[in-house]
């Protein structure tokens, strides 16, 4: 028996403008699926990779501690929001990485973001750091193709299965501009939040 077991620390980052359902479904299944002693929620602070401007970060911190309250084993960390200039996710690793010395970490992101990856900053930096779990959506009519490890890096990848949830933030964003409810979409205490600061009102 084992004794002195690694700590197997999962991060997520994200935009989380707003956060969402399939937000919530990815950071229970990462749980579960790899055994996480917990889980970090990073909000994205300047977000280098996006041409839409981003809703304040004091607002998507918010959002994020509401809607991951109460969910075991996650804590939202503030640490690129509170750092100047844009966030790279290889900066984050290495403060996780001396933070917490002898840990695995796991970074977790969609199919998309993973086909991105060549294109972040020291990307292959970010092998060393972490196994890249990539979030795959059930796709029944097979209109999407699968996210492929490069092969020199195929031990460095692991998959998350998903149950199919057409969601996205685009959308949720949409739906708030033309005065429609977003409840399940998101929960009950980010709606309230995104109608009390009467955030994406205008498209």
């Amino acid at each position: 028996m084992d004794l002195n077991p690694v700590r197997r620390l999962g991060v997520f980052g994200g935009a989380f403008d707003p956060p969402h359902a399939a937000h919530l479904a990815l950071v229970q299944s990462a749980i579960q699926t790899l055994g996480l002693d917990e889980l970090r929620v990073v909000p994205t602070g300047q977000a280098w990779h996006k041409a839409r401007v981003l809703s304040d970060a004091h607002h998507r911190l918010a959002m994020a501690t509401l809607a991951f309250a109460g969910v075991p084993k996650v804590l939202v960390d503030p640490r690129e929001i509170q750092r100047v200039g844009p966030s790279y996710t290889v900066d984050t690793l290495h403060e996780l990485k001396a933070l917490h010395a002898g840990s695995d970490l796991f970074l977790i992101m969609g199919e998309d973001q993973a086909r991105a990856l060549p294109t972040w900053r020291n990307w292959e930096d970010l092998l060393h750091l972490a196994i890249i779990c990539v979030a795959e959506r059930e796709d029944i009519m097979g209109s999407q193709p699968r996210f492929v490890a490069p092969k020199a890096h195929e031990s460095r990848f692991r998959r998350l299965l998903l149950p199919a949830l057409p969601i996205s933030a685009t959308d949720i964003r949409a739906r708030i501009a033309a005065h429609q409810s977003v409840v399940p979409l998101v929960c009950e205490p980010v709606a309230r939040y995104i109608d009390n600061h009467h955030l994406y009102q205008t498209n």
